[in-house]
């Protein structure tokens, strides 16, 4: 690598982990162009003579990502191909110390609720702040939209509240604003996204609000879809699912983090639910949005986890038949409250269960899929593969769930338009089709 050539003195911005710090990652992009720096994310060609890394410390892999890209960056700056190398997001925020001391090359190191001192620290303190602006990362036809930050859950084995702080929700106002101007600017799906979206609206009017949240923004108009993620079970309000049911441009999807079914383990985690109350939840969810997909995350080998658990959740799971699900294997954080458990479960006996999970799910899904053969369905077209188009029903997240897959060659479609599909074909998480 070389250092940048004149006029390429543009800032680099690089995003790891998960949709919230993309989100995050948009917005400070979006500042910096009003600002008028030249900015770009990691896919975009060319040199930089500034770059930020946007870390995640969710977890000890996504931890080592981090820092393997920090290192990477470190040492071009050591080469001279760039000039100043900036940290931010969750990992900075919670071993910034650590960082400041093990790796010098870095210029500074900036937490996740210091946004100001990152944007003054690239020149674009006085850059105007326009509702919603962000430059998007994603596709130009889907949006995240963040709708709070935080989390005041004591769950044991999660260190989001130590990286990202007590919860606090975007006002109504300001959400539908952000969401007019997408729409505007041509997006078609809203992805909703927060650590805790059960929580909406408790911080800032006494009570939770997803359903008048997502009420106003079904009424954006230009918003074909929007979608619903991470939603706590514990107090989850039911007068959402009616407006789920009510509005036809709501997905009949949710993602409903529910990490075990272990009544003890629950307990231990701190989730404040039981498995009656888990199931009975499902059912009613169910029952009132007919046809919805559900999606969940488990956590295999929590501190303690017996077999017998563990059988335990695979007996749920294909009882269950969760319509998307995805599996961590526990990782022992420092400062939670599981880290004063031992962490009895040996690594390969974690990777075991996460497959024998995932496995079961596989052919739960597959089922699942079979079951479409022959049916018409809806798709929004998210990009073209050599001679085929990808898309997704509204029973699917981008990057997450499964994907609908056309022959271009037959197929008059465009990418950011939805379509009309017959399944003629099905995989564990694919499916194939023709137009409708």
């Amino acid at each position: 690598m070389r250092a940048p050539a004149a006029g390429q003195d543009r800032v680099l911005v690089v995003t790891l982990g998960c949709s919230k710090n993309l989100y995050d990652s948009e917005v400070l992009m979006g500042r910096l162009r009003d600002a008028r720096v030249k900015v770009a994310h990691e896919t975009a060609p060319g040199r930089a003579a500034t770059v930020v890394v946007n870390t995640c410390g969710f977890i000890a892999s996504a931890k080592q990502e981090s820092l393997d890209e920090i290192l990477r960056f470190a040492e071009a700056k050591k080469k001279g191909a760039i000039r100043r190398l900036f940290v931010t997001g969750c990992l900075s925020e919670r071993y910034r110390r650590d960082l400041e001391r093990e790796i010098p090359e870095v210029d500074a190191f900036f937490g996740t609720r210091e946004l100001p001192r990152l944007l003054a620290a690239l020149r674009a303190g006085r850059g105007r702040e326009l509702p919603g602006g962000r430059l998007l990362t994603t596709p130009r036809h889907f949006a995240y939209l963040k709708i709070s930050e935080g989390c005041d859950r004591r769950c044991s084995f999660c260190a989001i509240p130590l990286m990202r702080g007590r919860h606090v929700s975007q006002p109504i106002r300001t959400l539908v604003a952000q969401a007019r101007r997408l729409a505007a600017g041509g997006v078609r799906e809203l992805l909703l996204i927060a650590q805790d979206s059960t929580s909406y609206g408790l911080d800032l009017y006494g009570q939770r609000r997803l359903a008048d949240l997502l009420r106003a923004l079904s009424d954006v108009p230009g918003v074909d879809w929007l979608r619903l993620h991470y939603a706590f079970p514990t107090g989850f309000p039911r007068e959402a699912l009616q407006v789920m049911r009510e509005r036809p441009n709501i997905c009949k999807y949710l993602d409903l983090p529910l990490q075990h079914i272990s009544d003890r383990l629950l307990r231990s985690m701190r989730r404040g639910t039981t498995r009656a109350k888990t199931d009975a939840l499902i059912a009613e969810i169910r029952d009132r949005v007919p046809g919805i997909a559900l999606r969940t995350s488990l956590i295999a080998g929590y501190p303690g986890e017996t077999r017998a658990e563990h059988e335990e959740l695979l007996e749920w799971v294909a009882r269950t038949r969760f319509e998307r699900l995805g599996v961590f294997e526990y990782s022992h954080e420092e400062d939670t409250a599981a880290f004063a458990l031992s962490d009895d479960v040996p690594p390969l006996e974690k990777q075991r269960r996460v497959r024998a999970l995932m496995e079961l799910q596989q052919g739960v899904s597959r089922e699942l899929n079979e079951a479409q053969r022959g049916r018409a369905l809806r798709i929004l077209v998210d990009r073209r593969e050599g001679r085929r188009f990808v898309g997704r029903t509204e029973h699917d997240s981008p990057e997450v769930d499964n994907e609908v897959l056309v022959d271009a060659a037959p197929a008059r479609l465009k990418v950011g338009d939805f379509a009309s599909v017959r399944v003629t074909g099905a995989s564990e998480y694919d499916l194939t089709a023709v137009p409708a």
